[in-house]
């Protein structure tokens, strides 16, 4: 995090772009754009500004944002909401499709079924998320009108609003992370069915479900468990994308915005809040090895 917190600063500072040329608007002089920079403190050094900006975030505060005036932390919390709901959703179907998927795969090795899923990996993991959600949107929305184009319904407003915006945004997104750990627990799977456990299992007169699932599923886990962890990172880049094409009020569509606007506040804010998203997860996936791996002590 520490690491992060400095990156992120640091290319902000190199980036090109003059806030304060952004909110003095076109009619601007040169002066008016040095005195807001002088009030923004965007002319000290360097080092100044980064010490500043720690000390306040070790006393748990993001800063102001330069345009709206208001507390990161605020905005974000605003905006929390949609991106959970998009992430959690995409997260709970692509788990529940994928895996299936390349334990049939690895079960039927070599046949149609192997091969078909196979190529959707290869083709879901090679089509961006931007043109599977606009195919999406003229399919559904478009010519069928069974679903709406863009939007966000929160869960307040009923269940089925809320889940009929987040249908084809959770399509669009997950298809990416189906793909990635569809054909992670392929992999996995083919390595454990090859060990001689399983092959004891099978001669001893097990239904072939139970041998999947109880002997190869179970130990093949930890390295599927792994891609999930690591793929977060992968679905939190598409929901920025994802969230702008069906104009859901997300923090990746505020994180664009912010950056369109050079709004460096709400940037760091949005980062590190991204960052310790993808920390956290990673760590619950470390921590989970225990259960699926009794060898594993930490």
């Amino acid at each position: 995090m520490a690491v992060v917190a400095f990156v992120v600063f640091l290319l902000l500072y190199l980036t090109p772009g003059d806030p304060a040329a952004i909110l003095a608007g076109d009619a601007a002089t040169s002066q008016d754009i040095a005195n807001i920079r002088e009030a923004l403190g965007l002319n000290a050094p360097f080092h100044v500004r980064f010490g500043e900006w720690v000390w306040r975030l070790l006393h748990g505060d993001l800063g102001i944002s330069i345009f709206t005036k208001l507390p990161v932390t605020q905005l974000i919390g605003q905006r929390v909401g949609p991106t959970l709901s998009l992430t959690v959703c995409t997260l709970v179907f692509s788990v529940l499709v994928a895996v299936p998927l390349g334990v049939v795969a690895a079960a039927r090795a070599g046949s149609w079924i192997d091969r078909f899923v196979m190529g959707f990996s290869v083709g879901g993991f090679s089509l961006p998320v931007f043109v599977l959600a606009y195919m999406l949107i003229y399919l559904f929305s478009i010519e069928l009108e069974w679903l709406p184009v863009q939007g966000y319904r929160p869960m307040s407003e009923g269940l089925w609003e809320w889940a009929r915006h987040l249908v084809l945004p959770t399509l669009a997104l997950g298809t990416v992370y189906i793909a990635l750990i569809a054909r992670m627990t392929r992999a996995a799977m083919l390595d454990v069915l090859a060990q001689d456990y399983v092959r004891t299992a099978q001669a001893k007169g097990l239904a072939p479900s139970a041998v999947l699932v109880r002997h190869a599923l179970k130990n093949a886990a930890v390295p599927i468990v792994t891609v999930i962890g690591i793929g977060v990172g992968l679905l939190i880049g598409g929901a920025i994308v994802t969230e702008t094409v069906f104009a859901l009020p997300g923090v990746g569509r505020l994180t664009v915005d912010a950056i369109l606007r050079r709004d460096y506040p709400v940037i760091q804010g949005v980062v590190l809040m991204f960052s310790a998203a993808y920390v956290l997860v990673n760590l619950a996936v470390d921590l989970s090895y225990m259960f699926f791996d009794p060898r594993v002590r930490y």
